[in-house]
């Protein structure tokens, strides 16, 4: 009777409290509740089902966190990830009754959208639409945002994971540079007046954590938050024989600023990056927009500052045969390739060519996404429109080529018979390469083209080439 007395004096304890606390058992049970960045609180009955993306960076990381199913449309200007460009485009410009009938149950925004569009905002909220507005402004908020979004769609685990692998390829990537000497860097952030980055935006952290030092450290902005600061010519200038390497992002911030325009300015001849050639483009979606593609830009950055270490060949030397992915590395670090990011452009070739993102057998996420892509899109590699084969071996027939098309090499001086040119696929090319003596025949004059080609072979037919057309 005491127990029972007791259960019954514990579950009306219970009740109360419930009651005093403004809590009623169930019905709030597994409410979602987060503050924006706009500070409204935001509170849902579950997780969003139905997405529409108002932001590039959003959408890249919802995807990230495996939503394809839910999300139902994202904004006019998607390029990335390639799934992106196949949702309904949506514009905050446009008549928010579109969305409207699209019946989402959350709506991802960005501050600079409230501020442009009220209006259309406001319309969403009126209409019983959940509009969430997000941006991280800075690196240290960005675990924050990423966790944010995570609550508001039930992927809470997989934000925690993703977070714990972007922190650790960041590490690893400062870890390497730490012990390397320091680089002197000019971030040119518009070619407008020749602008620079302030020191706590993205692509200063994006800067130091690949070893660079800023050498305009004493900006400030141009606005309050802006991450852009004035600097000009005359300053550049002052630092010139300081300047190890020059980097100017390019996107819709900054249209200008190729290497080439870079090189010819007036005046910049003396810059140091200049005569040395160290002058780069990054993509500003890769270092200056919040989402997991930083550590991509990171590590771009590193390969600028430090070519001989990130893209350093040597582990390949030894190895009996190499792989189509495994090739595609060589390529793009043999040559110092920026990795290919895509433009909205990028998914309109034909339908029997390859587009971004369109391997059946290599999507984002694989370990050599990006080395394939810029191997295949820069034309240095020849797949089938929806099929790469990655783990296929390269011939040295298949070498040949790549030889062929990365150093377009000229006739060879000393004309060679070549036994079993009738079964080689590459044949002109294959002469070439022995003509000007980047690949040999064996003891009888075969060429053997379906031979598997050896990362040693690799490595030496490529330098070879290099040297011909030094």
């Amino acid at each position: 009777m005491r127990k029972i007395a007791f259960l019954i004096t514990a579950v009306f304890l219970l009740t109360m409290l419930s009651a005093c606390s403004g809590v009623t058992p169930g019905k709030n049970e597994g409410k979602i509740s987060i503050t924006d960045d706009l500070g409204k609180t935001i509170v849902m009955e579950e997780p969003a089902r139905r997405i529409i993306s108002l932001y590039t960076a959003h959408t890249e990381n919802l995807f990230s966190l495996g939503l394809n199913e839910e999300i139902v449309g994202v904004y006019v200007n998607e390029s990335y990830p390639p799934e992106a460009v196949q949702k309904p485009a949506y514009d905050y410009r446009e008549d928010p009754e579109k969305i409207i009938a699209a019946k989402p149950d959350l709506v991802l925004i960005r501050p600079f959208v409230k501020e442009n569009a009220p209006d259309f905002v406001r319309a969403l909220e009126n209409a019983g639409v959940n509009v969430v507005c997000l941006y991280p402004e800075r690196f240290e908020q960005f675990d924050d945002y990423i966790n944010k979004l995570g609550v508001l769609t039930g992927r809470e685990k997989e934000a925690a994971s993703l977070l714990q692998d972007f922190h650790r390829s960041l590490k690893a990537i400062e870890d390497s540079t730490s012990v390397l000497p320091k680089k002197k860097v000019f971030f040119e952030a518009t070619e407008t007046e020749y602008r620079t980055i302030t020191t706590d935006c993205m692509a200063a952290t994006a800067l130091r954590l690949a070893g660079g030092v800023n050498i305009a450290s004493d900006v400030q902005p141009i606005r309050e938050g802006s991450s852009i600061a004035p600097y000009g010519t005359e300053k550049i200038l002052a630092h010139a024989g300081e300047i190890d390497v020059y980097i100017a992002q390019r996107g819709s911030m900054n249209a200008g600023g190729t290497p080439q325009a870079i090189k010819t300015r007036p005046g910049f001849g003396t810059i140091k990056a200049v005569k040395e050639d160290k002058v780069f483009n990054i993509d500003e979606k890769l270092i200056s927009s919040p989402t997991f593609s930083f550590a991509r830009g990171v590590r771009e950055l590193a390969r600028m500052l430090y070519p001989d270490t990130f893209d350093d060949l040597s582990r390949y030397k030894e190895q009996g045969r190499i792989s189509r992915q495994e090739m595609a590395e060589v390529i793009v670090k043999f040559k110092h390739l920026p990795i290919f990011t895509p433009t909205s452009k990028s998914y309109q070739a034909k339908k029997e060519s390859h587009v971004y993102g369109g391997f059946v057998d290599v999507k984002t996420g694989h370990p050599y996404f990006d080395y394939i892509e810029t191997a295949v899109l820069t034309g240095a590699m020849k797949a089938d429109a929806a099929v790469f084969d990655p783990e296929k071996p390269v011939t040295r027939d298949e070498l040949a080529g790549i030889v062929c098309r990365m150093f377009d090499l000229d006739e060879g001086k000393q004309k060679i018979a070549i036994n079993d040119l009738e079964k080689i696929q590459n044949a002109r090319m294959a002469e070439l390469v022995c003509q000007n003596g980047v690949m040999d025949l064996d003891a009888r004059g075969f060429f053997r083209p379906e031979d598997p080609a050896a990362g040693s072979e690799v490595l030496d037919a490529l330098a070879k080439a290099a040297a011909l057309k030094q």
